[in-house]
């Protein structure tokens, strides 16, 4: 039989202090700032970090976050992780890449090669995506410039949209609505 003065079997365990869960804080806002933790993630957590009744709590909200020094695995996996990732985008270029079918750079001519659907265009592709007169290819002081002509579903070189007019060279990919091709030198 126990008595009210007795202890309990289990003692309690001590009251966090403020400090204990600044710290878990601190931690957390830093993993969110270098993009370690998503928005929700940091919000969840931080809301476990304010309930916590124990320091072992506290501890598993930032075991994966770990910075400074002591990191050097962690920061050792994540660079390993970033450069298979980034091998990965570099092999799925490489192989669209080689699947695009080369379209040859004009040899000197009166005027600008048009690109289009319409049947007058010196290139003329026959695709819905495609405009009637969708861009233009000319050769200036020695380099190639590739001119969008405002068609509807744009003009890109290397993935990204022309605005006007850009510089273009063998080997560049170029994109004239969903048609892709690759340049290639005569």
């Amino acid at each position: 039989m126990t008595s009210s003065f007795e202890f309990p079997a289990h003692p309690a365990p001590a009251r966090l202090s403020d400090a204990e869960r600044d710290r878990v804080v601190g931690v957390l806002r830093e993993g969110a700032a270098q993009g370690m933790l998503s928005h929700d993630t940091f919000l969840r957590r931080m809301e476990l970090a304010l309930v916590a009744r124990r320091t072992d709590e506290l501890q598993e909200l930032t075991a994966d976050l770990v910075f400074g020094p002591q990191s050097g695995l962690g920061q050792r996996l994540i660079g390993v992780v970033g450069g298979a990732s980034a091998f990965f985008v570099r092999m799925r270029r490489a192989w669209h890449t080689e699947k695009l079918p080369p379209l040859l750079l004009p040899g000197p001519g009166p005027g600008p090669l048009r690109i289009g659907r319409d049947p007058g265009n010196g290139l003329r592709l026959s695709h819905d995506t495609v405009s009637r007169a969708h861009a233009e290819l000319s050769r200036s002081r020695g380099v190639w410039i590739l001119r969008d002509l405002g068609s509807t579903n744009g003009t890109t070189v290397n993935g990204r949209r022309v605005a006007g007019s850009v510089v273009v060279r063998d080997g560049d990919m170029v994109g004239f609505g969903q048609m892709s091709f690759r340049l290639t030198a005569p």
